[in-house]
């Protein structure tokens, strides 16, 4: 029992002092210096090594050069979720953003999934040449629309 109470007050005594020691640093006077803080010392370019100096392995290889995509690979790969090289129905209908008034079959303005579904699924059924509900590439690019040649400028 003892133990227990001697523990007891050194605990206190503990606690007692460390509030001491916390009031009389918080009461003593803030020093803030008047010049500012030393900029830090920044070198305009790397160092270089001397001709001499030892080479360690040799040099890092250089990335490899990205093709730039053509417009119709671009477009298969927006359809092409999950990087495949092949469109399901699903992926081609997830991503469908055509033009609303041609969906719009009945012309109310409200675009129903029917209308939607159907000529999509029209259009899916039109590119899949061999019939098992994927497209290739090759079967995609005849999904695509028949642009229009631009009206010129009538300035």
């Amino acid at each position: 029992m003892s133990k227990y109470l001697i523990g007891g007050i050194l605990a206190i005594l503990a606690i007692s002092a460390g509030l001491f020691w916390w009031q009389s640093n918080a009461n003593a006077p803030l020093i803030i210096p008047n010049e500012p803080p030393p900029e830090p010392i920044l070198l305009d370019t790397l160092p270089e090594a001397d001709e001499n100096a030892p080479q360690f392995g040799p040099a890092p290889p250089t990335p490899p050069k990205a093709s730039k995509a053509s417009k119709e690979e671009r477009r298969f790969n927006r359809y092409d979720l999950d990087r495949n090289e092949e469109i399901t129905r699903i992926e081609m209908m997830a991503s469908r953003t055509k033009a609303f008034k041609k969906l719009d079959v009945d012309g109310n303005n409200l675009l129903t999934f029917e209308e939607w579904a159907i000529s999509t699924s029209k259009r899916f059924e039109k590119a899949d040449s061999d019939q098992n509900l994927r497209l290739t590439r090759k079967e995609f690019l005849t999904t695509k629309s028949k642009s229009s040649p631009k009206p010129r400028c009538k300035c």
